[in-house]
């Protein structure tokens, strides 16, 4: 039985640190986290990133569609009563047009386009994905970013770390690290609409 390994611990940054503050729970990879778990995960990092830049600061969240999206409009909603004073504006960044694989896997017909509520240019900007892997997406996303300007500072806000890097990226935010195969597959799923129905599941890799 394959195991997935994830951690629910409240230091951050997970990955940058190397080191947890609680003991990472363990279950079979063929089962899902819950929404509690997923909503808790969300919570902390709405906690830390209020700390670290309210209470009178100014944040940009930009989602890396599609997975990112929800997430990063999760992530506003909640950091508004942590930190009233903290300025939040919300968008979305599209990579189909930096990604290095384009041409084995084309754009799909439904994705988000690039939507940046204000000028990057000496902004905090706080990039937000869904899932970390070989940190292509991320390159990708920095990319698309800088075509659009010069931010002050970069930093970036995961929910599930699933490892294997092929890229030399760290997340500043890390809700989740799971110890899951690189041939498995990790799904997240976030309800826009029904929180209560969010998941996150590990398929292994078929024999």
């Amino acid at each position: 039985m394959m195991i997935l390994e994830y951690s629910s611990s409240t230091g951050f940054p997970a990955c940058p640190s190397g080191t947890r503050s609680a003991q990472p729970s363990l279950v079979p990879a063929s089962q899902s986290i819950p929404a509690a778990e997923i909503h808790a995960a969300i919570e902390r990092l709405a906690h830390t990133i209020a700390k670290r830049h309210g209470p009178k600061g100014k944040i940009l969240l930009l989602g890396i569609a599609n997975g990112g999206v929800t997430f990063a409009r999760r992530l506003a909603l909640r950091l508004a009563p942590l930190a009233p004073g903290l300025r939040v504006s919300v968008g979305t960044l599209d990579i189909s047009f930096h990604r290095d694989d384009i041409g084995r896997h084309p754009i799909p017909k439904e994705f988000a386009p690039t939507l940046i509520p204000e000028d990057v240019t000496d902004a905090t900007v706080i990039l937000v994905d869904d899932v970390l892997f070989s940190g292509r997406t991320v390159k990708a996303a920095l990319n698309e970013l800088f075509d659009h300007g010069r931010p002050e500072k970069v930093e970036l806000a995961i929910l599930v770390d699933r490892g294997f890097r092929k890229l030399p990226v760290s997340a500043d935010y890390t809700g989740l690290t799971l110890n899951a195969s690189p041939t498995d597959k990790v799904v997240v799923k976030l309800d826009p609409v029904a929180p209560a129905a969010d998941t996150i599941t590990v398929v292994p890799a078929k024999a």
